[in-house]
Parts: C-alpha cells; structure tokens; sequence
C-alpha cells in the first residue's frame, strides 16, 4: 500500500481505505491456510505527486495493517529522497506497532542516501533489509528514481562492519556482472564496479 493518496490512485488506481479493503481478505486467506503476510508501504519518506509525507501518514497506514492481521511492515523509499533522520523517524512509528523482526527496509537510491538510511536503521536494531543485485530496478510511476540499493554496496559495508551475511561478496559481484552485461548496461554498484576494476588490474 501507499503511504499517500496520490500515489495509490496513481499505482493501484483506488484510495489508500479502499487498498486496504482488497487486502483485508487476502490477508484472512493466507492467514486461514497458515501463511504470514508482508506489507510495503510506499512512498513512506516522500511521493512524486504529494511531496513530502509525514510520519504521521505512515503509522496511520502501518497500523491498517496491523488490523487486517499483515505479520511483517516493510517501509519503502521509493523516490529515494529519504535521509538517515526521516527514515529513524518514520521506522520509529512503525516500531511502535510492530517487534523489530517485523519490520524491514526498502531504500532506492536515487540520491545516494540508501546506505546512509542502512546504516540508521541498524542503529535501531533493525536488520532485515531489500536490496538488488547490482542495484537493478526502478518504478514507472517514480519518474528518475533509481532502482533498489545495490545488494553488492551492502554487503559490502556490513562486512566492513564485521556482520555476517552469509553472502560471498565475490560471487554477489559476478552474479551483478552477469545480468548487468545480459541487459548491456553496467553495474548500479559502486563496490562491484570497484571490485570489477581491481580484477582487470
């Protein structure tokens, strides 16, 4: 769901009330058949027609889902206009109605603040992050915003930090290569473009 009116009518074509009525009995299936449902909220940190979105806007729409029985809030920059203390503001009202296991981040990086809004979730205690190789992505209804945070820059810098991923960063970079030379075009990952040089020498 959006985080804003216009963006829902503009992404799903109904207002924010009338997403969470379509999603209501969904969320019931999945429940019924033993299955634990994740949100997104949009434009959670800005929107391309309203602008800025208070924090106030988000918890309304974080706890709409906590009362259709969603198990997991993910809080989505979109636009990518987010910065460290926006985004500690907004998860902090999603915090509030859901355990830090339950709540995630979603950070494109059209300003390059992504790792930066990383970085201030992790001093919240909050660990579960979306991110994509060699930062692929976009929105058709976000016009020039980038895709999502490079999975190759993160990996990178909670290594850096001595967390475990569990990830092989030299396999993440050659799996970046790979689909970004299928698509003609380069990596959106400043550490696998860095890695990438130190190999060719």
């Amino acid at each position: 769901g959006a985080a804003t009116q216009a963006f829902s009518q503009k992404n799903i074509n109904c207002s924010i009330e009338e997403s969470i009525e379509r999603f209501a009995p969904v969320v019931q299936a999945a429940r019924d058949a033993g299955l634990k449902v994740r949100s997104a909220i949009s434009c959670a940190l800005g929107c391309p027609y309203q602008g800025e979105v208070s924090p106030d806007e988000v918890e309304h729409l974080v706890k709409l889902f906590k009362q259709i029985g969603v198990h997991h809030c993910g809080v989505a920059d979109t636009i990518g206009v987010g910065t460290p203390r926006k985004v500690q503001a907004v998860m902090e009202r999603a915090l509030k109605h859901y355990p830090i296991d339950q709540v995630s981040g979603h950070f494109h990086d059209t300003y390059g603040q992504a790792l930066a809004n990383i970085y201030a979730c992790l001093q919240l205690g909050i660990h579960t992050f979306d991110t994509s190789i060699a930062g692929l992505g976009g929105c058709p209804y976000a016009k020039g915003a980038t895709g999502n945070v490079a999975t190759e820059d993160v990996a990178f810098m909670l290594r850096g930090m001595g967390i475990d991923t569990g990830t092989d960063l030299d396999r993440l970079v050659d799996a970046g290569k790979y689909i970004s030379d299928h698509l003609g075009r380069a990596p959106n990952s400043r550490a696998a473009t860095a890695l990438l040089n130190k190999r060719a020498g």
